[in-house]
């Protein structure tokens, strides 16, 4: 790898590399300079103003669930210096970053990571065809003869490769399709978590850094919806200049590559993650010098719009007005003839895998509590809640339980629009409702938790409690129809713009974009950090088209298939001190309810011997994990990596390697029966008691009975570590040596190791 790239990238490449990159990011953070004054301005018209939307029924967990793992187990990792596959104990903590260990034991005795794998921006593939074929278009010209070797050999049927058009690969494989599955999931929640990098509560830098992009975009004549706006400010500026630098780079160097098709292949892939690696700590330090400059200068500015914001307006819509009175007769006609009659179908498209998607978390919902019902009613009342209880707050965070409503987004396709409208790929809107669907379980969930706790405190009976917890289920089923209703028609309207502005703009752009530099005239000199022409012209534009937008999710709302509620439909005061119920911090279900049994998953009841305290903290220890397929590794494994018999010496030794995966397979201790869906052993129940289940969300002919709490705002997830995509910070454990495991030693700045685990010594599995 070293002569690669010594050879292809000496110092006179790398110093062009470099100044291509500061050209490009000089330009757009002129952009982003720009937008921040007005993005500023909008923020506090904003909070002046009180504009919004309708206030939610459910209520938003304003503590995120921290410190828990979504996932864990063992992968198979293809070591790309040594052409080996290494046994990794993987695992995946609250902020979705990949962490790689060398085995468990060196996780449990907290050796550092080898690896943390940021994936925003990859693409998860389940197949080598599908690999092959993205690595082929990677590098046009570049053709395998048939019957060569392939860039890289699976051991197994069930490979997980994870895909970057910029930065590095990994490669994972399972020894089953039931690993595969899980595994799929899990990763794709790490990607679709990953890719929304840029946090929801920013006001000001967020969006200023959103219409950056899309302006500098523009200014190179590109338009419509872009498919690496995924990440975090800096990722998403590394991708903008390799979206500019890469196919030079690759008109460059491709010539010159040496060797096989899938070697030359292999090198461009090590070439394309080096210069990915430049770009992106160029891009860091040149950001985070112009926010810091930014942030200093922000509370001079917010000064003068304080005092002036009246004037502000004034100006602002003076000036609107001269633009709309231009471009007003030119738009109309665009959007009549090419917009309007689309806007149907485009809406349609979007609403069967949406509303089906949501219908989907309202079945998982009613599901879990009613098994959770069932399960407290044979487990002993009470005593058992705590438990359950932790389980289900956790369930929007479930990669597993989670992926049938994701899936049902798949399907989404805008066949002959998509060429249209200009749109590359429909996964950012699959993300967006994905995330939504997330949203809305963890606010179901929240609302759930409070209520339930406040009837608690009346100390029911066993009777009493499944009455309360079915009551309290068709009370926030009602409120979840009410918000995902709000939240989808919210959804389709974004698309909407998301899919027509883009194209109106370009459209309008040959006879109306060269007059906008007259109209600067209008803003005065002290207004023109916070008015900005381009701004107020599309602006013009949107509300061109979103009356259109508009009539038709109000027409799509009468539908009664769809689920939605209609506009008119709006609920006060109907449960006005349910916001008074959400504290500050999450209820400990635990410690007030968890009884004296172990959780879940345990061989059995703690000894009398251990202190109370003691067994409570391994039940909240063990309760943070969301869902678990560790395989447990051999008994007596030492910390060493086992002999090198053990591991394939190169490409070629696949029956080694599906050795050592049965291997490892077999060792998994075998899951506990669990007759009841919460692995609750059945027993039978001293009453019988009828819990009613509806078979499917009710259509909302009616408002529900619910109150409208002050809608707050979903808390920002926590941040993945700041590392571009596909840069892993490789940490070196004692042992074994970099000669016998091929990884590289560590860069220094690494994430500082998790140690939270959910396995007792027994290595008995945790199962959500």
């Amino acid at each position: 790898m070293g002569d690669v790239l010594s050879t292809h990238l000496d110092d006179a490449r790398r110093q062009h590399i470099a100044e291509k990159t500061g050209k490009i990011l000089t330009e757009f953070l002129r952009f982003y300079e720009d937008q921040y004054g007005v993005a500023l301005f909008n923020s506090m018209r904003h909070e002046i103003e009180g504009t919004g939307a309708p206030q939610a029924q459910l209520l938003s967990r304003k503590v995120p669930l921290d410190e828990r793992i979504i996932f864990s187990g063992n992968l198979f990792q293809y070591q790309e210096d040594n052409k080996k596959w290494r046994n990794r104990f993987s695992l995946v903590p609250h902020n979705y970053g990949l962490i790689l260990y060398e085995n468990k034991v060196a996780y449990e005795r907290q050796v550092p990571p080898r690896a943390i794998i940021n994936s925003a921006g990859y693409k998860i593939l389940t197949s080598m065809d599908q690999y092959l074929e993205l690595v082929g278009n990677s590098l046009p010209g570049i053709t395998s003869k048939s019957g060569t070797a392939p860039i890289l050999k699976c051991p197994t049927q069930f490979p997980l490769i994870l895909w970057h058009p910029s930065a590095r690969h990994y490669y994972f494989c399972m020894m089953t399709e039931a690993e595969q599955e899980k595994w799929q999931a899990v990763l794709q929640d790490c990607v679709r978590h990953c890719n929304n990098g840029i946090p929801e509560d920013s006001k000001v830098e967020g969006p200023a850094f959103t219409d950056a992009i899309r302006m500098y975009r523009q200014s190179k004549e590109l338009y419509g919806t872009w498919e690496m706006l995924c990440g975090n400010e800096v990722q998403i500026l590394s991708n903008l200049v390799m979206e500019e630098l890469g196919p030079e780079l690759k008109a460059e160097l491709a010539p010159r590559l040496k060797g096989k098709p899938q070697e030359r292949q292999r090198q461009w892939i090590q070439i394309s993650d080096a210069v990915y690696r430049m770009v992106y700590e160029q891009a860091k330090a040149h950001f985070e010098a112009v926010l810091s400059k930014l942030l200093l200068a922000r509370p001079a500015m917010e000064a003068v719009i304080r005092t002036d914001m009246d004037q502000i307006i004034t100006s602002k819509e003076h000036l609107a007005s001269k633009i709309r009175a231009f471009i007003l007769p030119k738009a109309e006609v665009c959007v009549r003839n090419h917009v309007q009659p689309y806007i149907s179908s485009i809406l349609e498209a979007l609403m069967v895998p949406t509303s089906q998607g949501f219908n989907e978390v309202w079945d998982i919902f009613l599901k879990e509590v009613t098994d959770m019902n069932l399960n407290v009613i044979n487990q002993g009342g009470i005593d058992k809640l705590g438990e359950y209880m932790e389980k289900l707050s956790q369930l929007a965070y479930h990669p597993i339980k989670m992926q049938s409503c994701y899936e049902k987004m798949e399907p989404l396709r805008l066949d002959g629009l998509q060429q249209r409208f200009d749109v590359s790929s429909t996964s950012v809107f699959k993300q967006r409702a994905q995330i939504y669907m997330r949203e809305q379980m963890d606010n179901t969930v929240y609302t759930f938790e409070t209520l339930l706790h406040q009837e608690l405190g009346k100390g029911p009976t066993k009777e009493e409690l499944c009455k309360s917890i079915q009551r309290v289920l068709d009370r926030v089923l009602k409120k979840y129809n009410y918000d995902s209703s709000s939240v989808r028609k919210r959804f389709f309207r974004e698309a909407l713009l998301q899919i027509t502005i883009p194209f109106l703009l370009k459209k309008l752009a040959p006879t109306c974009k060269s007059e906008l530099p007259r109209f600067q005239e209008l803003i005065f000199e002290d207004f023109a950090r916070f008015i900005l022409v381009e701004n107020t012209y599309e602006e013009v534009v949107l509300q061109t088209v979103m009356k259109d937008i508009l009539q038709a999710v109000k027409e799509a709302a009468v539908q009664r298939k769809h689920n939605l509620y209609r506009d008119s439909v709006v609920l006060h005061n109907s449960d006005p001190n349910l916001h008074l119920l959400a504290g500050d911090s999450p209820i400990d279900w635990g410690e007030e309810y968890g009884g004296s049994g172990g959780v879940s998953g345990d061989s059995g009841s703690p000894s009398s011997s251990v202190p109370e305290a003691a067994t409570t903290s391994e039940k909240r220890r063990r309760a943070k994990q969301v869902v678990s397929v560790v395989q447990d590794e051999e008994a007596g494994l030492p910390f060493e990596a086992g002999p090198e018999l053990l591991s394939p010496a190169s490409l070629d030794s696949v029956t080694e390697v599906r050795d050592l995966l049965a291997q490892d397979l077999r060792a998994e201790s075998p899951p506990p029966a669990c007759p009841l869906l919460n692995g609750a052993p059945l027993q039978k129940s001293p009453q019988s008691v009828n819990i009613s289940v509806p078979s499917s969300p009710p259509l909302p002919s009616s408002p529900p009975v619910a109150s409208s709490p002050p809608a707050a705002s979903s808390p920002p997830a926590s941040p993945v570590q700041q590392l571009p995509p596909g840069k892993a910070v490789d940490l070196e454990p004692p042992k074994p040596n970099d000669q016998e495991t091929g990884e590289q030693e560590a860069s220094p700045g690494g994430r500082p190791p998790i140690h939270t685990t959910t396995e007792d010594s027994a290595g008995v599995q945790t199962e959500f």
